[in-house]
């Protein structure tokens, strides 16, 4: 069974740049399709990007395309999330996950890391 931990949270100013890790262990995220989602305080968790097992295809929310970047290196067994431009509407909490299918549902992902505080100020 896959364990997923994140890192790579923190304190930011809005404008600013953080790049998530999403290191995996225990089988090859290879095999999966990546998401990551995040959940802000009192809110609902939602879907922010995703990015197939075995090609570059990807997806993202509206409210980061553009600004974030999702990447995977499968040699490393880890996924990346870059956010630049951040705001304060970012501050969240970020989890990484898999999922068999490039989808956007959370009830289509199986495994799910800790999660790792953004925090952007304005």
């Amino acid at each position: 069974q896959v364990r997923l931990v994140e890192s790579g949270g923190g304190l930011v100013q809005a404008g600013g740049s953080l790049t998530l890790s999403c290191a995996a262990s225990g089988r090859p995220i290879s095999s999966y399709a990546m998401g990551w989602f995040r959940q802000a305080p009192g809110k609902e968790r939602e879907f922010v990007a995703a990015m197939h097992y075995s090609n570059p295809s990807t997806m993202y929310s509206d409210s980061v395309k553009g600004r974030f970047t999702i990447s995977r290196d499968n040699a490393q067994n880890t996924v990346y999330l870059q956010m630049n431009s951040l705001k304060p509407e970012d501050t969240a909490v970020y989890y990484c996950a898999t999922s068999f299918l490039l989808v956007r549902r959370e009830e289509n992902y199986n495994t799910w890391g800790q999660g790792t505080q953004v925090t952007v100020s304005s």
